[in-house]
């Protein structure tokens, strides 16, 4: 007896197991069925088997039913259609399966087409075959006049509004896409179910004629089985007119009742899909909800019952019933109502809990951000007719114009923590320059560098380190007609700011950044960009070169000129130095032109014939990994040398550009920019034919 459980429960398990075997083979078991309804078309059934058959057609239609009232939207039984012509096929196969009996076995009494249309016909009849006649034709007229063509109808007018809707709807998701209210992820949902929408309601449809063509064949079947009973059974098997008439219209009546009230609730299923098409949630909770959403309109109802039942010769009870109970759910809405309304009230007068800053606001990094003391918060508000804020929206607005790239915004904002009359420049929350100023004084700065004769506190101007003079506002005009630079206070700090941004704006430029660059092209040039991104080179390849060409100070204005470039060098290397190197020979008269002169001339200082060579012999490697392999000792003369000449020129008031060979430049540089970054260094396939160059020196 212990071990009766331990038997039990493998059987169990393996039931379980057989059924999951089935549920896995959904689709062998599918075309079985449909293999066996195409059978019935063919074969006789016994009338055993008709019976479970003609059940199952009505437990499948009451399913479908079901299944239309509890869904919460039209695209959850998306497979309607399919279930609907199966439904359809089962119901006709059924139909004819008993055509066959009852012409075959009718003489023989009302049980020869099966137990289950013998019950239907004689409940129906009721011993009258008229009364049968007239309830099915009942039947088939509120299945194929009303209930029929009004869902066909809603279903072809659902098909055409949702095809002529369906470009609106995809700019709708497109336009929600690109302003960042949705991601790449939620687009494509709704573009798909935008298609499984206009998809249901074009095969809906075309099912709907399946339900009407139902219908006609269930009359058209009835009609057949009727006459020609009458004509077998009086004609072969000797029965009377009137056995013969009683007998075979009670088994066609039954038949037909059996297969058209599943008809009929099937239609009913398709007419609730198709008329539930803008509502949401469960059919109960839609009807209830929006029926009992005005109470208004209940009382009235219960009114016009209270009349009613006034009325001579009419029942009072049941109106006023009636009456009773459709107040009283009025009453009880609207004081739901009163209640809500209450509540949205107190939640709006009570005072809103404080909302704590998410930890995610925490790891946010501003890109630039100027710190001001105290002191200087009049600045911002722009009391001696200079605002702040003004002139850095002039610096962005004019680093664009020159470098072709929009600077981040810049936070200004208070720091208690710095000295009153001290301000700090952050890049991406690092230190990158601070200063002292006097908010209510002008820095004086002699451009020839002799001391300044004016009364005022010495300092040094914070961006380049030079000598000056904190005076009084009084002394500007002294110091204007003497020939000094004078400066305001905000103008330091936007000056301050600019190198700033020039020194880091490589590390400004991030890839959504370099994307935003690529959007704003002309459309003219948008088939360039597809071009080559990402088959010859990646956003982030052209991020590096751009980077590489603001990292020495040259302006990215003109992208479409760039990218024919990158477009040239991807097809004979991908690296991204010797891509920048090709852009900089194409950008060559933009770069003459930024390093010409006053005079209309380029300075140039010249590598000598020993270092270029020097340097051509020290390039290890080939193609794209090449690499500079020079003595640390020639290294350092190299420097010393380099340091020497320019520092000269530097003191003749002249800043040349060093003119190397294309193969030497980007190793000279890298060399040179660790210690003169401001050094321009040139290679001479960037000498632009219509360039004036002028030389000054060699190394």
């Amino acid at each position: 007896m212990a071990e009766s459980p331990a038997t039990d429960a493998p059987g169990g398990a393996g039931l379980l197991d057989r059924l999951s075997t089935l549920t896995r083979h959904g689709d062998v078991m599918l075309a079985i069925g449909v293999v066996t309804i195409l059978a019935v078309l063919l074969l006789p059934m016994p009338r055993a088997l008709l019976d479970l058959s003609l059940a199952i057609s009505i437990t499948f239609s009451v399913l479908i039913l079901m299944v239309a009232l509890f869904i919460q939207r039209p695209l959850e039984f998306s497979s309607f259609p399919t279930v609907l012509l199966i439904s359809t096929m089962l119901r006709l196969a059924l139909n004819l399966a008993t055509t066959r009996l009852i012409l075959s076995h009718g003489h023989e009494g009302s049980h020869a087409a099966g137990q289950v249309i013998r019950a239907f016909g004689s409940l129906v009849m009721g011993g009258s075959f008229i009364i049968g006649v007239i309830v099915f034709a009942i039947l088939v007229i509120v299945n194929f006049v009303v209930i029929t063509k009004g869902s066909g109808r809603i279903a072809e007018v659902s098909a055409r509004f949702s095809l002529d809707a369906m470009p609106g709807k995809q700019m709708a998701i497109d336009a929600d896409l690109s302003a960042g209210l949705i991601d790449e992820k939620e687009a494509r949902r709704r573009r798909r179910e935008l298609e499984d929408e206009s998809a249901f309601f074009g095969a809906m449809d075309g099912a709907a004629k399946f339900v009407r063509g139902d219908a006609v064949a269930g009359l058209l079947i009835v009609f057949i089985n009727i006459v020609a009973g009458i004509l077998i059974g009086s004609m072969q098997h000797g029965l009377t007119l009137a056995q013969a008439f009683q007998t075979y219209t009670l088994l066609t009546v039954g038949d037909g009742l059996v297969t058209q009230i599943p008809a009929l609730i099937v239609s009913t299923a398709a007419g609730l899909l198709v008329s539930k098409a803008g509502v949401q949630g469960s059919m109960d909770k839609a009807l209830f909800g929006q029926l009992g959403a005005y109470p208004k309109a209940l009382a009235l109802a219960s009114g016009l019952l209270v009349g009613l039942s006034l009325v001579p010769g009419i029942p009072m009870l049941p109106f006023l019933a009636l009456a009773g109970a459709t107040g009283g759910v009025a009453w009880f809405i609207r004081q739901n109502q009163a209640e809500e309304a209450a509540k949205v009230l107190e939640a709006e007068a009570a005072p809103p809990p404080p909302s704590e800053e998410p930890i995610a606001a925490a790891l946010k990094i501003d890109l630039l951000r100027l710190e001001l003391g105290y002191g200087l918060l009049p600045l911002i508000n722009g009391e001696n007719g200079q605002k702040l804020t003004d002139q850095i929206k002039a610096l962005r607005r004019q680093l664009a114009a020159d470098m072709g790239f929009v600077i981040p915004p810049v936070r200004i904002q208070d720091n208690m923590q710095l000295g009153a009359n001290s301000y700090v420049i952050r890049v991406k929350e690092i230190i990158a320059g601070r200063g002292e100023l006097r908010p209510s004084m002008l820095m004086i700065m002699d451009p020839r560098g002799d001391t300044i004769a004016l009364p005022g506190e010495q300092t040094k101007e914070p961006t380049f380190g030079l000598p000056a003079m904190w005076v009084d506002e009084g002394h500007r005009e002294e110091a204007m007609f003497k020939g000094y630079t004078v400066v305001d206070p905000p103008t330091v700090v936007t000056t301050h700011l600019t190198e700033i941004v020039k020194d880091n704006m490589p590390e400004m430029l991030s890839y959504s950044e370099t994307q935003k660059l690529l959007d704003e092209v002309g459309k003219d040039h948008q088939k360039l960009i597809s071009d080559i991104v990402p088959s010859q080179i990646t956003i982030g390849g052209i991020q590096r070169v751009l980077q590489n060409l603001l990292t020495e100070r040259v302006s990215i204005r003109d992208m479409p000129q760039i990218l024919e470039a990158v477009s040239e060098a991807c097809v004979h290397s991908r690296n991204v130095t010797a891509i920048t190197e090709h852009v900089r020979m194409r950008l060559g008269r933009q770069i003459c032109d930024q390093n010409t002169a006053e005079n209309g001339y380029i300075p140039l200082v010249t590598l000598s014939p020993e270092w270029e060579q020097a340097f051509a012999e020290s390039i290890v490697g080939n193609g794209d990994d090449r690499q500079l392999s020079m003595a640390p000792s020639r290294l350092q003369e190299f420097i010393g040398r380099i340091r020497q000449s320019f520092e000269r020129f530097a003191m003749m008031g002249e800043a040349p550009v060093l003119l190397t060979s294309p193969i030497a430049r980007p190793f000279v540089r890298s060399i040179i920019e660790r210690f003169r970054p401001v050094t321009v260094v040139m290679s001479q396939n960037e000498i632009h034919p219509r360039a004036r160059i002028k030389t000054v020196g060699q190394i």
